[in-house]
């Protein structure tokens, strides 16, 4: 045989060979099927299904996220007609904004508790999503604003018209009067009814009435609008405004909180309650006191919160594990069966999308990330996860989905919203690139459900790995199986020196084409990047 000969069998066998090793490795995570790590090394993980609280929840707000009928308002038949895809992005559970009958285009100013608002559809229509998301393991929230109703509310209109039209020694006379805090003077967060020289608490809007929730009358209403809704499907509800209920006195607050949780669990012992409480982490602990399922963690979301400091490097990565030790401690001392709401942006807020100016992306993602990644039950607003644009005015933050220019679904702006330029691209595009913003979080979302421990374990600080840059912890809990995830919070690749017997990575999630690797017991981070590792219990 010639040198010559014997060259190309050894090149046609190394060849072979090294086929063979390629193929090998990808048939260890399936087939190679992108040059982005993850979407091959991940597709053999299985989501869990959910039979607890511990969820990966999406907000809608209703009027802006899919029309069914052309009128350019988003409703229910719409968002039933999108629930593949809500499903498929691995949401397991949906807070609807109010859809009770409202003169406004949000909704937060009920005119009746009993009934849908007609531009969204109707009972029947509520009823058929419902039953739809239960055949795909996704629960359902209604948005529940209890601090006050519309001024249009039959009962401040009853009221209103007996004390116009009352001499004031007959004023209790006025069955509805006790619903509402009237006065004769005026204090401050009131406005004055008419000219009649009364005047009525309204601390948000002269057109929302607060409701007086010590009345029996009151609590009676609410109790017979908590059994009905959850008597029609629904799962639990989003309580807005709880630090509003009493101006001033947590803790009424929490005693009506309490009474709240308290007639839920009795109507429905698997009910959920989440309570938007926009205020710091000792506030937050004593409402959890009240034994409230959840309250959302306000500290870690918001252009000014934790998760945006660490993104842009005012706090550690080091210093957030230890924040999630610090918050997990304080909130359990509070109520040991607390469930965490950790959440980034919601309808009140600028979308993250606007948070970093020249961030492509990879920015945004670890943001989420860094809020996927917390135990509890997660939220993500609708439009986030493909990197919606909206801030200042209200209007602008409630954009409507950005399905694509040819979906029917597409609803019309808020009346008064600004043109809103959007960074990144429309849904359909976003769902055929590996490294989009929609990628992203669909990998961010399969891990976080492939992998209990990460919602629902304790969280332990590395302190052998983290840094500046580097945030490492692990989350164990009774019954679970614990994992250590590794991120790098920064824009450069880092080689983390890790204990010798740490098994190759179980998910990974990836920013860009560059692989993480474990080699000689280096742990090679690419810029912005997540390893998830099984232990051993």
């Amino acid at each position: 045989m010639s040198r010559k000969t014997r060259n190309i069998i050894i090149i046609l066998l190394l060849a072979v060979l090294v086929s063979w090793g390629v193929l090998r490795t990808a048939d260890l995570r399936g087939s190679a099927v992108s040059d982005v790590q993850m979407i091959s090394y991940n597709q053999e993980l299985v989501m869990a299904e959910t039979a607890d609280d511990y969820r990966t929840t999406y907000e809608i707000f209703v009027g802006s996220f899919s029309d069914s009928d052309g009128d350019g308002i988003g409703d229910l038949n719409g968002i039933r007609n999108k629930l593949d895809y809500i499903a498929d992005t691995g949401f397991d559970q949906i807070w609807l904004t109010p859809i009770f009958p409202s003169d406004t285009y949000h909704k937060y100013d009920a005119k009746d508790y009993f009934s849908i608002d007609p531009a969204f559809g109707t009972m029947e229509d509520f009823e058929a999503l419902v039953e739809a998301c239960h055949e795909r393991g996704i629960r359902v929230l209604l948005d529940l604003p209890l601090n006050h109703t519309s001024s249009a509310y039959p009962w401040f209109v009853q009221a209103s018209e007996c004390l116009q039209t009352t001499a004031v020694e007959n004023a209790g006379n006025c069955p509805y009067m006790p619903f509402y805090h009237f006065s004769r003077e005026a204090q401050d967060g009131y406005a004055p009814l008419g000219e009649s020289g009364w005047y009525y608490e309204a601390r948000f809007w002269s057109e929302m009435p607060d409701l007086n929730l010590d009345d029996p009358g009151v609590r009676n209403e609410i109790f017979y609008v908590l059994a009905y809704w959850l008597d029609h499907g629904a799962d639990g509800f989003r309580l807005d405004a709880v630090t509003s209920y009493y101006t001033g006195n947590p803790e009424a607050n929490r005693e009506f909180l309490r009474w709240l949780k308290e007639t839920c669990t009795s109507l429905d012992p698997d009910s959920y309650l989440v309570g938007e409480a926009w205020t710091d982490r000792k506030s937050i602990a004593a409402l959890y006191e009240s034994g409230i399922d959840s309250l959302f963690d306000f500290p870690f979301g918001n252009v000014d919160g934790i998760i945006y400091r660490v993104i842009t490097g005012d706090v550690t990565a080091a210093a957030y594990v230890k924040g999630l030790e610090l918050y997990e401690d304080t909130y359990t001392q509070a109520n040991p069966d607390y469930i965490d709401a950790p959440f980034y942006t919601n309808h009140d807020m600028a979308r993250s999308a606007g948070y970093y100016a020249a961030d492509d992306g990879p920015k945004i993602k670890m943001a989420y990330a860094l809020n996927l990644f917390m135990s509890g039950n997660a939220f993500v607003y609708y439009g986030e996860e493909i990197g919606m644009k909206g801030s200042g005015k209200d209007e602008n933050k409630r954009q409507p989905m950005f399905w694509g220019d040819d979906d029917p679904a597409v609803c019309e702006p808020p009346a008064g919203s600004d043109e809103v330029e959007m960074k990144f691209p429309l849904l359909a595009e976003q769902m055929q690139d590996d490294l989009s913003i929609y990628r992203w979080f669909k990998e961010v979302i399969r891990v976080r459900r492939s992998f209990p421990a990460i919602a629902r374990g304790r969280t332990e600080a590395d302190e052998t790995l983290c840094s500046d840059t580097i945030a490492a912890f692990r989350r164990t809990g009774e019954g679970l199986s614990p994992v250590l995830i590794v991120m790098n919070l920064s824009a450069s690749a880092e080689d983390v020196a890790v204990a010798g017997d740490l098994p190759e990575p179980a998910a990974v999630l990836n920013t860009s084409t560059e692989a993480i690797t474990l080699k000689s017991s280096i742990l090679h981070m690419p810029g912005y990047s997540i390893a998830v590792f099984a232990l051993e219990e």
